[in-house]
């Protein structure tokens, strides 16, 4: 099973406030480091600022290039650890242990998702070809 840990962005993190110290760093780098270990890190990364993005808005077959920021936004990602555990539970008691991802401490929130599996849908020809490519596949 994997999960995603989304840390939510912050007026810091939108603002690419970084930490004034390495504390941070090190709790995070420490944190993964142990994941690392128990082979459940797949993938981690910080995100920019959302001005330094974009989305497409479809309609239709129409598309629409929107720049960011995304100020209307209330929720945005500002990074994202992607792990593999066994059970939920595995996975709930990881997270427990996520470093707050906020400069000095202050309020932060991540949110936990599970990701589909290609086991997870009905059997098809458009299946396996995501199969064929690797996308979706457990390490």
């Amino acid at each position: 099973m994997r999960f995603m840990i989304l840390v939510k962005a912050s007026k810091d993190t939108e603002a690419g406030v970084m930490p004034g110290d390495d504390k941070l760093f090190a709790e995070m780098a420490a944190f993964h480091e142990e994941l690392a270990k128990a082979g459940a890190l797949l993938d981690a990364s910080g995100l920019q600022p959302s001005s330094k993005g974009w989305r497409i808005k479809y309609n239709g077959a129409k598309r629409t290039v929107v720049d960011g920021p995304f100020t209307e936004t209330k929720e945005l990602v500002a990074g994202y650890t992607l792990i593999q555990a066994k059970s939920r539970e595995e996975a709930l008691e990881w997270t427990r242990r996520f470093p707050n991802p906020a400069v000095d401490g202050k309020v932060a929130e991540i949110e936990v998702r599970q990701l589909y599996e290609l086991e997870d849908f009905p059997p098809s020809d458009a299946i396996e070809r995501f199969r064929d490519m690797g996308v979706g596949a457990k390490k």
